[in-house]
């Protein structure tokens, strides 16, 4: 039966001694805004805070009674005392302190009475005039030389950002890279404002510590600040060598990147041929290399950036990469359909096409996206997936060159003769200026329908610089006018219950009525 008893008590005991840890609490004894030691409880029927509060009220009596009282420590039973001025102060007993790190009720008081003596020296200095004075002196002169500092870095900043911005921009131009001025100058804003940050740190620290009350606050600021500079010190001394790896990975890239640079402008100047590129198809090949070449060295380069082995830093890649992969796919879909675009030929720059609605000249063929100058001066922009969903008719491939072919249609009655009708189509392409003679304008009657005939116009404009498709037309329309005009056939198709007595057409001597005028010979 004992046996029984003593293993559930050696069950029972761990869970007591860990309900009892969770009970105790503590509280600080705080002398001239210093903390001394934490008391714990509660113990005797005294709580921790009442421990705390009673050793407080004993130390500022004992100082009142004595202001250059001392402060001494001695073992006892209970566990060990420490005095003021031969007062009681406190008593540091076993539940104050922690027997597995090596701590004593001796070591813990020895430490809380040295803690005191330095807050007994503050609360004297808080109540001397003169050494309040003195810090306040020490803090003005501070303060104006911490002033004097951040004027400085302003101005130097300011200096050396425009300077130095100056220097990048001609480095810049001789690199043919656009203007970088305004990065130099944040760069050295940055550095600037760093300083003034560090600056502005020592200066609170300093002026605080000048003074008795506000002198933990100073000394935890300076603490903490030196600990941060020190670890970012350590952090940047333990990864220069991934970073030197990293540096070394990225500039083999960019040689690799550049040796192949040279051999894609030379296919793109026609100075090798090669049979599976040309000089359409140079430009994508090109960046596609440039992509594969910068994720295989990112890939490689990886495992030695700073802090890459870290859980953080790991969750983070995975959150960037589902980003990328839930957000991307309509962009690589998009990419997909610029490089299909492009090797597929289906128009080049300066072609003269027609998308679904949209009619014009191509002036920029991307990976994303294509841009067209419509003949009315607009510019229109389509994505490529968008592209490759409609119906394109290119006009400049009917003929060689940088031309295109253009096309119209007029439909004549069946009482006027379609050999007259295909001349007088012809006379007005000729007096077109900007419709070349060679290949030569055709007429094709593309259809007979119940009351007129349907004749088509087919000519070319092979111009080194293609004038807008809308605006050729229109001085075709107005040739077509003209010549029908002057031979006396009228331009209309025949829904009519009756011939009209008067041809329908326009005198030569109204062609400028009013307000037209007419051409300066």
């Amino acid at each position: 039966m004992s046996l029984r008893i003593l293993a559930c008590a050696a069950l029972l005991l761990p869970a007591a001694l860990a309900a009892q840890t969770a009970a105790l609490q503590s509280a600080p004894v705080i002398v001239a805004n210093r903390a001394v030691i934490e008391l714990r409880g509660p113990i005797a029927g005294y709580t921790a805070d009442e421990r705390a509060r009673g050793a407080m009220e004993r130390i500022e009596a004992a100082l009142d009674a004595d202001p250059k009282a001392e402060a001494s420590y001695g073992d006892t039973e209970e566990g060990t005392r420490v005095r003021i001025g031969g007062r009681l102060a406190f008593i540091v007993t076993k539940i104050d302190i922690d027997p597995d790190a090596g701590e004593t009720t001796a070591l813990v008081a020895r430490e809380a009475a040295r803690r005191l003596e330095q807050a007994i020296a503050e609360r004297r200095e808080q109540r001397s005039p003169g050494y309040l004075l003195r810090a306040a002196g020490y803090a003005a002169v501070a303060t104006l030389i911490y002033l004097v500092l951040i004027w400085g870095l302003v101005r130097a900043g300011r200096w050396f950002g425009d300077y130095f911005g100056a220097a990048a921009d001609e480095k810049a131009k001789k690199l043919h890279v656009g203007s970088v001025r305004r990065i130099a100058r944040r760069v050295i804003a940055a550095l600037a404002w760093t300083l003034a940050a560090l600056a502005s740190v020592w200066w609170v620290a300093f002026v605080l510590e000048r003074f008795p009350f506000t002198r933990r606050w100073g000394e935890n600021l300076e603490s903490n600040l030196v600990e941060i500079l020190k670890d970012v010190a350590l952090a940047i001394a333990g990864a220069l060598p991934g970073l030197v790896i990293v540096a070394i990975i990225f500039v083999l890239a960019r040689a690799v990147i550049g040796l192949v640079r040279v051999f894609f402008l030379r296919v793109e100047f026609g100075r090798i041929k090669v049979n599976w590129l040309d000089a359409d198809t140079v430009g994508p090949t090109r960046r596609i290399f440039t992509i594969i070449v910068w994720a295989f060295a990112a890939a490689i380069a990886y495992p030695y950036l700073p802090g890459a082995q870290t859980e953080a830093f790991k969750g983070l890649s995975v959150l960037i990469g589902l980003m990328i992969s839930l957000g991307g796919a309509s962009v690589i879909g998009q990419a997909f359909s610029g490089l299909i675009l492009m090797y597929t030929r289906v128009f080049r720059r300066n072609d003269y096409v027609r998308i679904d609605d949209v009619e014009g000249t191509i002036t920029h063929l991307g990976m994303f996206a294509t841009r067209i100058r419509t003949g009315l001066g607009e510019e229109v922009t389509l994505s490529n997936a968008g592209i490759l969903a409609k119906t394109v008719k290119n006009f400049s491939r009917a003929v060689e060159g940088t031309g295109y072919v253009l096309d119209t249609v007029v439909t004549i009655g069946y009482a006027t003769p379609w050999r007259q009708v295909e001349a007088m189509l012809l006379e007005a392409a000729r007096r077109t200026r900007d419709i070349a003679q060679d290949p030569r304008p055709i007429v094709r009657q593309t259809g007979l329908t119940d009351f007129y005939v349907e004749y088509r116009l087919i000519a070319y404009t092979p111009l080194e610089h293609p004038v807008p498709r809308v605006e050729v037309l229109s001085h075709l329309h107005g040739h077509i006018q003209d010549v029908f005009n002057e031979y006396g056939v009228q331009i209309m198709s025949p829904h009519y219950r009756g011939d009209p007595k008067d041809p329908q057409v326009v005198p030569k001597d109204r062609w400028f009525a009013a307000p037209a005028k007419p051409p300066e010979k």
